[in-house]
C-alpha cells in the first residue's frame, strides 16, 4: 500500500505557504490546547475554482494573501478564520492529489517532531516559522497519514461548539487503529476510549483535557486501494441538503448520508477538485466534554 506521504509530499514540500500568513485566533490569546485540531489548509491545483466551491457551500469568503512562490488564500466566516488555501499546480504529465491538511496544536514544535520521528513518524517538512501564525511542521505518521503540528503565535481557538459552516470534528482512518492511537498519545498526551466497533473494524476515541479531540478508525472492508489519512467534518445543519448542494456544484459523494453513533447524519463528500472532507450534523444540546 502505498503511504499518503508517498501522494503529498512534493505538494507539501514544494508548496510552501506564504511568508506572512495571518494569525489562526483574532483577537489574540494565550490560550493553548496541546492535541487539539485547531485550523486546516487546502492543498488544490485551483484557488478560484475552489474558493468558487466552499463559498457557494458554505458560505465561506477569502482574502488573498501575497507569498512568496505559491498563491495563498485565508477562509473567513463571519470574520473568523476557518481555513488556508494553497496553490500547488502538479508539473505536466503529474498528478497531485488535492488534500486538506489538518493541524494539531502542540507548544513545542521542535520537540514533538522529535519525538514523532523516533517513534517512526517521517518529517516531510522541517520546523519553520510563519510571521503572525507562528511554528510549524508537517509529518506522516508511522501508518502514513499526514498531518501538522502549530505551535499557534496567536493561540487555539476556545473551546465552543463549532458553528455550522466551520470544523467540528477530525478522523484518523488507518491501518492499525491502536498502534496509531499510541502514538499520538505519546504526542499529543491524549486519553483514549474505545468506542463500540463496527463488524471487523475497530474504534478509539482521542480526548484531552476531558474534550473529544478525533477518533481513530480502521480502514473501512472493501477498500483495499485506500490510504491511511486524517478526514476533516465540517458542521453543517441538515446532511441531505449539503450533500445535494456538493453534487450541484460539481462535488462529489465518497459515502452516502449514513446515521453516525452520535445519533445525527453524516457524509463523506470530495470537491470538484477531489479533495474529500466530511460533513456532519450535531445538535445544540449535544457535548464533547467527557466526564472526568
Amino acid at each position: 500500500m502505498r503511504p499518503q506521504w508517498g501522494i503529498l509530499a512534493a505538494a507539501l514540500i514544494a508548496a510552501p505557504a506564504a511568508a506572512a500568513v495571518p494569525p489562526i485566533v483574532s483577537p489574540a490569546s494565550s490560550q493553548h490546547y496541546v492535541g487539539k485540531p485547531v485550523f486546516a489548509e487546502l492543498i488544490t491545483p485551483d484557488i478560484a475554482a475552489a474558493e468558487q466551491f466552499y463559498a457557494a457551500l458554505l458560505g465561506w469568503n477569502f482574502h488573498a494573501v501575497a507569498g512568496e512562490r505559491s498563491p495563498y488564500a485565508e477562509a473567513y466566516l463571519n470574520g473568523t478564520p476557518v481555513a488556508g488555501l494553497v496553490e500547488k499546480v502538479a508539473p505536466p504529465g503529474q498528478h497531485v492529489q488535492p488534500a486538506w491538511l489538518n493541524f494539531i496544536s502542540t507548544t513545542d514544535v521542535d520537540g514533538t517532531e522529535k519525538i514523532a520521528v523516533k517513534a517512526g513518524a517521517r518529517a516531510l517538512r522541517a520546523p519553520h516559522d510563519l510571521p503572525d501564525r507562528g511554528r510549524e511542521a508537517i509529518l506522516a505518521d508511522p501508518q502514513g497519514a499526514v498531518f501538522a503540528i502549530l505551535a499557534s503565535g496567536s493561540g487555539d481557538p476556545p473551546d465552543v461548539l463549532a458553528a455550522p459552516g466551520t470544523w467540528i470534528w477530525r478522523a484518523l482512518v488507518t491501518t492499525d487503529p491502536e498502534t496509531d492511537a499510541s502514538f499520538y498519545k505519546t504526542l499529543f498526551g491524549y486519553q483514549l476510549f474505545s468506542l463500540p466497533p463496527s463488524p471487523g473494524e475497530t474504534h478509539l476515541l482521542l480526548a484531552s483535557e476531558n474534550y473529544a479531540r478525533a477518533s481513530v478508525n480502521s480502514l473501512p472492508l472493501g477498500h483495499p486501494n485506500m490510504h491511511p489519512h486524517w478526514l476533516a467534518f465540517v458542521r453543517v445543519d441538515g446532511v441531505m441538503a449539503a450533500v445535494k448542494k456538493v453534487t450541484a456544484l460539481g462535488g462529489k459523494i465518497l459515502v452516502e448520508p449514513r446515521v453516525d453513533r452520535h445519533g445525527g447524519l453524516i457524509a463523506v463528500v470530495a470537491d470538484p477538485l477531489g479533495a474529500p472532507f466530511g460533513l456532519m450534523e450535531w445538535s445544540d444540546d449535544e457535548s464533547k466534554v467527557i466526564a472526568p
